[in-house]
């Protein structure tokens, strides 16, 4: 017999026979009615498990991890705000039930139901997942998230107290809201649940604002691993700068409580703060889990004698609020409704084809407010003696700090985050200065954890700001990949677009640093990005396009909502010489602010016949290979993709026109590269030779060998006459 039949027939034994568990009296703050809107919450949540259940056992449902044992998080919603947003662990469905019933006109049974169908009506996802969210609670889409959502509820607590101070024009959050993020005790081990609950910590110790609330789901069992009896308080309780509070997730009261507690705390204090909630798991981790081959049958069948729905039952008639032939009435009712309302859900439409799939992947564009630019007198003050400069040639590193100065000044919402790009001007003195122009409130120092400084900027974008998160090197980006893969790109797909992160990343990588850093200050392998769906990359390779590339990057992100990574090649930030020593052919002048180069528009210099297809660095040395071809009689046209992603195929194949062999040089390592989508791409669009040279399978060593793993002026050179002169 399914346990959740055990479960529903002992409850309504129980409560029948008036044969209920002990525990702790009703006392506190909750009032009858709102006792029983709570429990009516928790009714329809569990009923909500049995029927996604059913469903499955049907063919009409397809995803059953459940909330059962885990209602009291009604309490937890109704002690808060229906304008707080919350970042749900996979288990709150009673909380969502109960927020529904704060915000008139929702419908939480058909909604989730839908959800649990899979249907194309389904009002968060449009039936690409069964996740708990909506736009109109406040609650962005979460599937089985194990504390990935922790870092961007740390950037979205921090917004908050950011746009007190500069409201962005697409600001979602009130003034005196908290932000609220749940998960399991099992997830609160996790190094991203650590590294978030750490940052909130190291921000709160600095006075700095953060109404941030921490639920920790705690029932003792990650799927099959048993938590060590008092290991969540322990490792939770004495943090600096984070309030713990505890309550008996079990009693609807209690928990009420301390949530209000706790939301007090927080909303006034505006520091973070840990609610830790006592619960029991019941039907095991998901549907599909076969909880007594790994638990003794009286462990699982002591929580299930401490279902937190008797608990309520006894609360509610102890007090005389409801009798037991009422509490039964209304979880029947619940029941029947789900029932009901399931038998209309399964006949919806589901998605039957890719483009439906796809259809969220990329965000929907949105309206913004027109801006002429700062004014020159504006620019002047900012920009100090620098503004005299701008007619002389520059390298990168400094054309690039220009134009995130203007863009800066003519976008407010703009705040950049990450290891030293403040008082220290970053590791390459790109964003030095900035400090003194735009001051720390968007000059945003973090602490080392790339994790949370992405998290940051996710949550920050919850809110309307333009974030511009810089990863100090390419390296670095990995342990932190999630943050992007599985949560800030995810959010339009599995939202259907109601719920977007925009941002511009900037990532100082890729090889060629001479005699400094090795492997983890030189990493050529950009595969990590590529296969993330709806990701922009973008690579510049002289400083004035790098320029005009970052004003494009972030007019994607304002205006259309995208996420966008700039990777900037390291070795090109100081580089000014192309041949000759001191001949200056590798710096440009600034262009002017309204000079933009659009997505998808690649670069050609010269028109000859023997095409070089590449990028980034290796722009730069085929450069200096075609002076060294152009010796031979061997006339090439460098094309510069700019654009990695999605890959600009007009601008290739228009590019290409009149050209009679093809050359790909890539400086990512050959497994994973660019080279290889650019080899099938000329395989399938084109009847021209081709041919490649990519970077070796192999990390980059440090010293005089820092690039002999890569392609050089030299090989280029080499391979371009082996193509030119072969049939």
């Amino acid at each position: 017999m399914d346990r959740a039949d055990i479960v529903d027939k002992a409850f309504r034994e129980a409560v029948t026979s008036r044969n209920l568990p002990k525990g702790a009296a009703a006392r506190g703050p909750l009032s009858d009615t709102e006792a029983v809107a709570i429990f009516r919450a928790q009714c329809l949540s569990r009923n909500l498990d049995r029927r996604s259940r059913r469903m499955q056992a049907e063919g009409q449902g397809y995803y059953t991890i459940g909330s059962s044992g885990h209602e009291g998080m009604a309490a937890v919603a109704a002690a808060l705000r229906p304008t707080d947003m919350a970042f749900l662990h996979y288990r709150d469905g009673a909380f969502q039930t109960m927020r529904s019933s704060q915000v008139p006109g929702t419908t939480p049974a058909w909604d989730m139901l839908l959800s649990f169908a899979t249907a194309m009506d389904d009002p968060i996802s449009g039936g690409r997942h069964k996740v708990l969210g909506s736009k109109a609670l406040n609650i962005p889409p979460q599937t089985s998230t194990i504390a990935s959502h922790l870092p961007k509820a740390v950037g979205a607590a921090y917004s908050v107290g950011l746009a007190r101070r500069n409201r962005p024009e697409h600001a979602t959050l009130a003034a005196d809201s908290l932000v609220m993020c749940s998960f399991g005790d099992a997830s609160s081990n996790h190094s991203t649940a650590q590294g978030a609950i750490n940052t909130a910590c190291w921000t709160s110790y600095q006075s700095v604002p953060l109404p941030l609330l921490f639920v920790c789901e705690d029932n003792g069992i990650g799927i099959s691993v048993r938590t060590p009896g008092g290991w969540v308080k322990a490792n939770f309780e004495a943090k600096p700068g984070l309030k713990y509070f505890h309550a008996d997730g079990l009693n609807l009261y209690d928990t009420y409580r301390a949530a209000q507690e706790a939301a007090a705390y927080v909303r006034h204090r505006r520091k973070p703060a840990f609610l830790h909630l006592s619960l029991v798991r019941l039907y095991g981790h998901a549907g599909s889990d076969l909880q007594q081959a790994y638990l003794k049958k009286e462990v699982f069948e002591g929580w299930e004698a401490d279902d937190p729905l008797l608990h309520s039952a006894r609360l509610l008639m102890d007090r005389g609020i409801l009798t037991g032939d009422e509490i039964l009435q209304v979880y029947q009712q619940a029941e029947d409704q789900c029932a009901r309302v399931a038998a209309e859900a399964v006949k919806r439409p589901r998605l039957e084809n890719a483009e439906q799939v796809m259809a969220s992947i990329i965000p929907p564009k949105r309206d913004c407010a027109a801006t002429n630019g700062p004014s020159e007198v504006t620019r002047q003050a900012a920009f100090g003696a620098d503004f005299r400069q701008f007619d002389a040639p520059q390298p990168m590193s400094r054309l690039l700090n220009w134009a995130l100065t203007d863009l800066m000044l003519e976008h407010p919402e703009i705040a950049m985050m990450g290891e030293d790009v403040g008082r220290k001007g970053g590791v390459y003195g790109v964003t030095q200065k900035l400090i003194d122009r735009f001051g720390p409130d968007r000059m945003i120092d973090t602490l080392l954890d790339e994790q949370s400084i992405l998290g940051l900027a996710i949550g920050m974008a919850h809110n309307g700001f333009i974030p511009m998160p810089e990863i100090q090197f390419l390296a670095y980006l990995h342990n932190a990949e999630d943050q992007l893969r599985g949560e800030a790109a995810t959010l339009p797909f599995f939202s259907n677009g109601q719920f977007t992160n925009p941002m511009v990343i900037r990532i100082a990588g890729l090889g060629y640093q001479k005699g400094f850093g090795g492997h983890f200050h030189n990493d050529n392998s950009l595969a990590v990005l590529r296969d993330i769906p709806g990701l922009i990359i973008a690579c510049p390779s002289r400083g004035d396009e790098a320029a005009m590339m970052l004003r494009e990057c972030v007019r994607l992100a304002r205006e259309e909502q995208r996420i966008v990574v700039m990777v900037e090649p390291i070795a090109l930030y100081p580089m000014r010489d192309l041949i000759e020593d001191k001949d200056g052919g590798w710096m440009a002048t600034y262009p002017s602010p309204d000079r933009r180069i659009a997505l998808g528009e690649v670069g050609v210099d010269g028109d000859g016949p023997l095409a070089i297809l590449t990028y980034g660095n290796g722009r730069y040395l085929s450069t200096q290979a075609a002076a060294d071809l152009r010796a031979d009689g061997i006339d090439t046209r460098i094309i510069d993709l700019r654009w990695l992603a999605p890959l600009p195929a007009e601008g290739i194949v228009s590019a290409l026109d009149g050209a009679e062999k093809v050359l790909i040089v890539d400086e990512c390592r050959t497994t994973g590269s660019q080279s290889e989508a650019l080899m099938a791409f000329l395989q399938e669009n084109t009847r021209l030779p081709h041919a490649r040279i990519a970077a070796f399978d192999s990390f980059i060593a440090t010293g005089p060998a820092y690039a002999a793993t890569m392609p050089s002026r030299r090989s280029i050179a080499e391979a371009a006459r082996r193509l030119w002169s072969s049939e």
